[in-house]
This record gives structure tokens, C-alpha cells and sequence, in this order.
């Protein structure tokens, strides 16, 4: 994404212009926006006349028209079967309609009516936060605007005749095809019908990964699959290679890596993506991380269960008592339409950062994402073991204190002595 300006005062007043250029960067976009924004960005208007003898024309006017945001509408990218294979640039399919109130004026549209934009790929924008710019906002504008930033991995999660061709980038899993091949059991005196499927589902999927599969640019590609699939794929894949002499996927060999998975699904990604082979070449990536920290959390919920917390409040208290060596939430979570909700987990990660820990904010586009939302969407990994039980016995503890504290302070209850010696 490009950043055409920012203003940006310490106090987290001030606007940022932005330019999206991708699918990635509509994504990004929608986590920024939260209602009571304002957004200015151009508008298509159609504007009606009347004459003085009563007839009538209507015509579109492009105008700028600055909102405050009720509502904002993400649609992902489609699945799509343009040619992509030598790596050129995909068009975005990605859309965000952001809904609210005209408050600025405008020679076309009244003050105070309601409106819809449309934010478009390679179009300006820009954007005021309501609440201002807090940490996790202006740090999602500094990923999202770093240069060379775009799809890492490529991948085929597969089985005996299906196949998921997926584009992983920092932020976002692409699903670009789905393939399902009817392949006949083998039967006892003859498999020709078996083979001829096995081999035109084969060719389906290796034609899908020449249009769709920039394996030139990435990073690496990963083929995965619960049986032997995978490796028959694979050599499959560059036999045909060899016969046709596509030198450009000969030379991207080194980068082709084979590993288990459990399923043939797209939520297979997760576990093919954990493994150490895969884990190495990715080495730094952000959704690496946050699939090795997920297994991680889950490795300790089922061997030392006390420091494996999950839930708002369960981790929230163990924030507050600075347990916390790992932090694990969902971006869902910081598109609340509460701006005091939204603030408490953003003060929780600047917590836990402030303290040494680190902080993995998952995104939901991912399969590791949507995973920790089934787990509410956060969860931590404690430096050492706490009873959460005998936590909140104390918070209650001292919650009951504070409070007969308070009483005796207005005169609501007499000091029946019984208090602490000082």
C-alpha cells in the first residue's frame, strides 16, 4: 500500500492518506477503519435537474464526500484462474464499502445524508481515527506499507482426487482453486480406470499450478497431503517439466517442499506450515510465527495447563499480574465498534511489549486466525504457573477490601477493628 501522506501529531490526532494497491492492502484497510472514522475518498453521485418547463435530466458527478462511518463491508478475494504462473501481477478482487453520514459540506450531497463509498485498488483515500492513532493502527500502517511486501508461499494442500491451491501472504490465505476429481477405487483384475484418473486429476492440478502459482517470486512452495499424494504429485509435476522443458519451474526445484498433513482441507495449512523443513525456509515470516506460537500455546494447555491461558478475562488478569511471556490475539478483536473495548486490548498488548514479551497478532484471513478465534480469539503463554481459580479468589479478595474500604471512607459501615495493624 502506498502512503501518499501523514499527519500524525504525538497526541494521535492528525490523518493518514493511503493508497491501496492489492487484495492484502483492502484487507489492512478494513482493520484501520472503525466506526465513528472519518473517511474522505471519491464519489460517483448521480445528480437530477429540472428545468423551468418541467422536464427532467439526470447525470453522474465524481465529487469527494467525507464520512463518518456507521458500517464497513469486506468481501474477500475471489477465487480466480487468471494466468499467473511467470508471476504477473493479479488484478485485485477484493471490495470495502464504507457506509455514514456526510459531515462535510458539498455542492451534490446535503449535509447529513447517508452514503456508501466504494474504496477502490490505486485510488486515494483518507482516513481520520475518531480515537485517534494508537499503537496497533500505526504499526498496521507500517507493515502495510513496506516496500517488496506481497504473497511469500504458495501452496497444495491434497488429497487422492481434491486439491486446494492456496497464495499465503503476511496477512492473508488465498484460496485460487479448488479441485475435485472423481478417482474409482482399484479393483481386482484391472486399475486402468483408477490410473486414467489419478492421472487426469494430476494434470488438472499441475495445469492450475502454471496459472496460478508465481513460483518464480515466492519464497516457497508446499505440497501436503495425509498419504502418498504429495510425493506422486510432486514427480508428477516435474516430469511434465522435463518433457516440456519449462526451464522456469525446473528452476525453482530447490523451493518445492513435501510434508504431512491430516487433511486434504485448506485447514490443513496450519499443521503443513509447522513443520520444521517448512518452519526454517519461512524463518521470520509473520504468519510462521503465529502458527508456531499457536502450537506452542497448545503443547502447554496439554502438558502444564497453568501457564496456558485463553479467554478476555482469564488473560487480562494474568496482564495485569505481568505473567505473560506470549500474547496471542485475533485482529478481530481490534475491529470492536467500542472504542474502550478496542483500547483495552491494544493497552494490553502495549503491556505486555512494555514488559518484555511479545505480542502475535493473528489474522483472521489466516488459518492459524480463525483458529484462536474458536479459542475467543485470545490467549496468552504464562513465564510461570497460575491457578486461575486462585487468581480470581484473589482478585474477589481484594475487590471486597477496596470496597469495605471505601464504606468506612463515606460512613457506610463502623471499623469493627478488625483491619490489618499497621
Amino acid at each position: 500500500m502506498k502512503l501518499v501522506n501523514k499527519h500524525v501529531e504525538k497526541d494521535g490526532s492528525g490523518y493518514v492518506t493511503l493508497r491501496p494497491e492489492d487484495d492484502e492492502d483492502m484487507w489492512h484497510v478494513y482493520n484501520l477503519i472503525s466506526e465513528g472514522d472519518h473517511v474522505r475518498a471519491l464519489a460517483v453521485r448521480r445528480v437530477q435537474t429540472v428545468s423551468s418547463t418541467g422536464s427532467s435530466d439526470s447525470y453522474r458527478v465524481r465529487t469527494n464526500l467525507t464520512l463518518e462511518v456507521t458500517k464497513t463491508t469486506f468481501s474477500p478475494a475471489a477465487s480466480s484462474s487468471q494466468a499467473n504462473g511467470q508471476g504477473e501481477k493479479k488484478e485485485p478482487t477484493a471490495s470495502l464499502q464504507i457506509s455514514g453520514k456526510v459531515i462535510e459540506e458539498n455542492d451534490y450531497v446535503r449535509l447529513g445524508a447517508y452514503h456508501t463509498l466504494d474504496l477502490e485498488a490505486n485510488r486515494d483515500f483518507r482516513l481520520t481515527k475518531a480515537s485517534g492513532w494508537d499503537s496497533i493502527a500505526l504499526e498496521r500502517i507500517e507493515e502495510s506499507t513496506q516496500e517488496g511486501r506481497g504473497a511469500e508461499v504458495g501452496a497444495i494442500v491434497c488429497g487422492e482426487g481434491t486439491a486446494v491451491i492456496c497464495l499465503l501472504s503476511e496477512h492473508m490465505t488465498v484460496v485460487r482453486q479448488r479441485i475435485d476429481t472423481p478417482v474409482p477405487r482399484k479393483r481386482k483384475g484391472g486399475t486402468s480406470g483408477h490410473d486414467k484418473a489419478v492421472e487426469n486429476f494430476f494434470s488438472t492440478v499441475y495445469q492450475a499450478i502454471l496459472r496460478l502459482i508465481p513460483f518464480q517470486t515466492l519464497k516457497a512452495i508446499v505440497i501436503a497431503s495425509p498419504g502418498f499424494t504429495r510425493d506422486s504429485l510432486y514427480d508428477y509435476i516435474f516430469q511434465q517439466a522435463t518433457l516440456t522443458s519449462n526451464k522456469p519451474l525446473l528452476a525453482s526445484r530447490s523451493k518445492w517442499i513435501k510434508v504431512h498433513s491430516n487433511t486434504s482441507h485448506v485447514h490443513g495449512l496450519v499443521e503443513a506450515l509447522r513443520a520444521p523443513e517448512v518452519a526454517k525456509t519461512l524463518q521470520g515470516a509473520k504468519f510462521a510465527r503465529e502458527g508456531l506460537g499457536l502450537d506452542k500455546f497448545h503443547k502447554m494447555l496439554a502438558t502444564d495447563e497453568l501457564r496456558a491461558w485463553y479467554g478476555p478475562e482469564h488473560v487480562a488478569l494474568a496482564v495485569e499480574r505481568g505473567a505473560v511471556g506470549t500474547l496471542l490475539i485475533s485482529d478481530d478483536l481490534f475491529r470492536s465498534s467500542d472504542p474502550i473495548t478496542r483500547n483495552h486490548y491494544v493497552q494490553m498488548v502495549e503491556d505486555v511489549r512494555s514488559r518484555g514479551g511479545e505480542a502475535l497478532i493473528f489474522s483472521s484471513m489466516h488459518e492459524s486466525g480463525q483458529q484462536l478465534n474458536l479459542l475467543t480469539g485470545i490467549a496468552a503463554i504464562l513465564t510461570y504457573p497460575l491457578d486461575v481459580e486462585v487468581v480470581e479468589m484473589e482478585e474477589r479478595e481484594e475487590k471486597e477490601r477496596l470496597d469495605r474500604e471505601q464504606r468506612l471512607k463515606n460512613g457506610e459501615l463502623e471499623d469493627d477493628g478488625g483491619g490489618e495493624d499497621a
